[in-house]
């Protein structure tokens, strides 16, 4: 036996309990229709939630960018890193979302990473929603800090747990997801702001779905409640309805200027590359002009989400594009896929770990650069397939 069997043996349960990912290539820009595998696909998958990953103005943008400024940063934004285009981009970001000041990662989950440690260590406790996303559970793993689960959205369970835990430590931080991207319902994050302000304790809200889909133009959950200046950190990504990569922390000055000094990954690791940063700022340019592609968005939501209920589909909790089709078991749901696929039509199952066992689904990410009649051949596909297997 070798030092590595374990592993295959750990893979090869994956594909008894129909856990296993295949991971399908795709060979085209992204878009309403992708090529995957070869094949032609009306793409259900991506969180290309605007369209804007191949716009033109980005790759315009882009392009331009790396003929002025070249490719690679070569550094780490606290040596040699740090260009006029990300300082740019940073006072961009939070002029638009209406903060004091604003700094970007490599990543969402690099700004997770990056922000969590740096305001709470091992003499400090978090307060986290249990269904947290896991560059928050990871961020919080990595702090040292006592973690703490509050009960999904329940601002009673969050109050209850800060009387049993507060008092032991020396600081205390409430994160939540604002968009939960596995069910697609939205945190009550004016509420939780309230117990927040009640205990006089950080409040931090991951905004990656949010992020170009709630608020004004697409300005985040922070502008969808109203909370401006009320909410101490709010992350978010450009990997997603951006278009591009990245991660952003937006909030109070100090926060983002102890995140120069502190945060792990702007000091350890190079930073974005300009391309990117550009790309980004052309994504603020088109957000900040109007509010079309969010309209659109939010418009081919309601109706696809509409017609898969008048079909039967039980598409859980969600208040977002994001539309999961519950179903259950994992090979069920990894059936349903296939399926899907053969009548030409790109939709994951998602299974545990990911989700909780019992709870695999099929989650449709609707995009602005669906048309109604993408739509439609989706919902014809779910119809005969949910029929064939039995859902609805």
């Amino acid at each position: 036996m070798t030092k590595t069997d374990w592993i295959q043996q750990e893979i090869e349960g994956l594909k008894n309990q129909g856990l296993y990912n295949t991971i399908r290539t795709i060979g085209s820009p992204q878009g309403a229709w992708l090529i995957v595998d070869g094949k032609k696909v009306l793409n259900f998958c991506s969180n290309n939630y605007l369209g804007l990953a191949n716009h033109p103005a980005l790759v315009s943008a882009a392009r331009k960018a790396s003929e002025e400024m070249g490719v690679g940063p070569a550094a780490v934004r606290s040596i040699a890193g740090t260009t006029n285009l990300h300082t740019d981009l940073e006072e961009r970001l939070a002029r638009f979302k209406g903060v004091e000041a604003a700094i970007t990662f490599q990543s969402g989950f690099a700004a997770n990473l990056a922000t969590i440690p740096a305001l709470v260590g091992k003499e400090d406790v978090i307060f986290s929603d249990r269904l947290n996303h896991a560059s928050i559970i990871d961020g919080c793993r990595l702090s040292g800090a006592k973690i703490v689960a509050y009960e999904h959205n329940d601002v009673k369970s969050l109050e209850e747990q800060i009387q049993a835990n507060m008092s032991q430590h020396r600081r205390s931080l409430i994160v939540t997801d604002g968009v939960f991207s596995m069910d697609g319902d939205i945190a009550p994050l004016a509420q939780v702001h309230e117990v927040a302000k009640k205990y006089e304790i950080l409040l931090m809200v991951d905004d990656a779905h949010g992020e170009g889909v709630l608020g004004r133009g697409g300005r985040g959950i922070v502008d969808h409640f109203g909370l401006h200046g009320k909410v101490d950190v709010e992350i978010g990504t450009m990997s997603k309805a951006f278009g591009v990569v990245g991660g952003i922390v937006a909030g109070k000055a100090v926060i983002i200027e102890w995140l120069r000094q502190r945060g792990r990954p702007f000091l350890f690791s190079s930073a974005m590359t300009l391309p990117d940063v550009a790309a980004c700022r052309a994504a603020v340019d088109l957000l900040e002009d109007s509010t079309q592609l969010v309209d659109r968005l939010w418009g081919n939501a309601k109706y696809f989400k509409g017609e898969m209920k008048k079909l039967g589909f039980n598409t859980g909790l969600s208040e977002t594009p994001i539309t999961p089709i519950m179903l259950g078991e994992a090979p069920l749901a990894q059936q349903f896929s296939r399926e899907l696929f053969e009548m030409g039509i790109f939709a994951m199952a998602i299974g545990y770990p990911t989700v909780p066992q019992g709870k695999a689904r099929i989650r449709v990410m609707i995009s602005a650069a669906h048309s109604k009649d993408d739509l439609d051949k989706g919902l014809d596909a779910f119809k005969q397939v949910g029929r064939k297997v039995g859902v609805i």
